[in-house]
């Protein structure tokens, strides 16, 4: 997993929380990396996961809503680090139509050696969107927290349903989108 990932991670960390909960993370978990990050490396994926987990027991918050609200975290970061992403696009469906097909390559130009999740997307009507996440990670509660900060991006309200297709591991699931209320 890229660098960028636990550097912005922590900085949600430390925004959310506090700069001292990073310290005490960092300290309190068992990271072959030793916790120091640099956004161009590349880490296992599971210490971010002993991080979201050792944040969960020092908060008591659930690991799926700190993930989630991680995926908010990082659309945010990503329309200030990409806004030419974000101004091609007119909405959050269209923007969210790209996302394998344009973003993903563009991130694949600056990570060569990304592992990204794939998104099948398809629209039965305008507002309506069903996106299929895919990951051996299984971290579609971020995918969530991105779907909704990129409708809050755009004005729009998009009522998701989600349906887990992998029996729990969160690794193939179906966002069911619906264009509620437009900008």
């Amino acid at each position: 997993m890229k660098g960028v990932v636990f550097t912005e991670f922590l900085e949600m960390v430390g925004a959310r929380f506090s700069e001292a909960m990073v310290e005490t993370l960092i300290a309190g978990s068992e990271l072959p990396s030793g916790g120091a990050y640099t956004s161009i490396g590349t880490y296992e994926h599971q210490e971010l996961v002993t991080l979201v987990v050792g944040l969960s027991e020092r908060t008591q918050l659930p690991v799926p809503a700190l993930i989630h609200a991680f995926g908010r975290h990082l659309l945010q970061r990503f329309v200030v680090a990409f806004p030419h992403f974000f101004s091609s696009a007119s909405d959050a469906f269209t923007f969210l139509d790209r996302v394998e097909g344009y973003v993903h390559i563009e991130v694949r130009k600056l990570y060569p050696d990304a592992e990204l999740p794939s998104f099948e997307c398809t629209r039965p009507d305008p507002d309506t969107m069903l996106m299929l996440y895919r990951s051996r990670r299984g971290l579609a509660d971020l995918a969530s927290g991105l779907i909704e900060a990129c409708a809050e991006h755009y004005g729009e309200q998009i009522a998701i349903e989600v349906e887990d297709r992998s029996g729990g591991a969160r690794t193939e699931v179906c966002f069911h989108l619906r264009r509620t209320r437009a900008a």
